[in-house]
């Protein structure tokens, strides 16, 4: 229902025939599934995004699984299970992690893959910093020590150890979030840390595992803004056309073509390559 109502939301788009579309239907909808965010009030555009991928995933997973079956001929006896899991949004957002894991004790290696859709990147200054630094700071090699030890098999016991993590998937379109949420001193507060990101030429070569071969650079294609704090704020967006490849700002009901030097904010929060 939800994918339907997403679906009539994207078509009303490009049809051209508006000054600006209301996601109201698809909002009204998907709150029905997601109560959490059926409330007026402020939530994380992180989340949502998550759980509209994952809710979308699952709706084209099972109607992809159908069809298969349907195109199977009776008693050829083939398996449906290698495309059951995947979908349109696994194919263009889902990237895969491989966590590099040595024990310091006896220097056994290990690797634990992850799936994810969203890097979510620290933000390593409070004053200015590059996307490049908050890569840097997210695939840093770490110490897992005291309460965070792994326990080694070649061991038989909790030892010390170091994890780095590598891209082994590169998905066609990757999303970062800005990690500007934090915990200092017992307290949460907004990071407004000015984070300068690239428009093209995004290198992901330096993280991403010798046995990837799907390696590629990136052009920015859309930014989520926040403006605010913790409590209270704003959100807006700003997305690059596909086909003029002109800027444009969407604010609530204010959609205007904006120059390129506009598209580098401070309160960005969401970046779409």
């Amino acid at each position: 229902e939800s994918a339907t109502a997403f679906g009539c939301l994207v078509s009303d788009m490009w049809l051209g025939e508006f000054d600006y579309v209301s996601p109201e239907a698809f909002h009204s909808i998907f709150g029905k599934w997601h109560p959490t965010f059926s409330k007026r009030t402020q939530h994380d555009a992180q989340e949502f995004l998550i759980c509209v991928l994952d809710d979308l995933h699952e709706a084209f997973k099972q109607v992809r699984a159908q069809l298969c079956q349907e195109r199977q001929s009776p008693g050829a006896g083939a398996s449906t299970r290698s495309s059951s899991g995947t979908s349109i949004i696994t194919q263009l957002f889902e990237g895969q992690l491989s966590h590099g894991i040595r024990c310091l004790t006896c220097k056994a290696h290990s690797d634990r893959p992850e799936s994810f859709t969203v890097l979510s990147l620290p933000i390593p200054s409070t004053r200015a910093c590059s996307l490049q630094d908050c890569l840097e700071c997210f695939f840093q090699p770490d110490t897992l020590t005291l309460n965070n030890q792994i326990h080694c098999y070649w061991c038989g016991s909790n030892q010390d150890a170091t994890v780095k993590a590598s891209i082994t998937k590169a998905p066609p379109i990757i999303i970062f979030h800005l990690k500007r949420f934090a915990w200092q001193d017992k307290n949460r507060k907004k990071l407004s840390t000015t984070v300068c990101y690239p428009f093209s030429d995004l290198d992901l070569s330096p993280y991403i595992s010798t046995s990837c071969r799907n390696t590629r650079e990136y052009s920015l294609c859309a930014v989520v803004n926040h403006a605010g704090d913790l409590d209270y704020g704003h959100y807006t967006a700003f997305c690059k056309h596909s086909v003029t490849k002109h800027w444009y700002s969407f604010d609530d009901a204010q959609v205007t073509k904006i120059p390129d030097s506009e598209v580098q904010a401070d309160t960005a929060y969401l970046l779409f390559y």
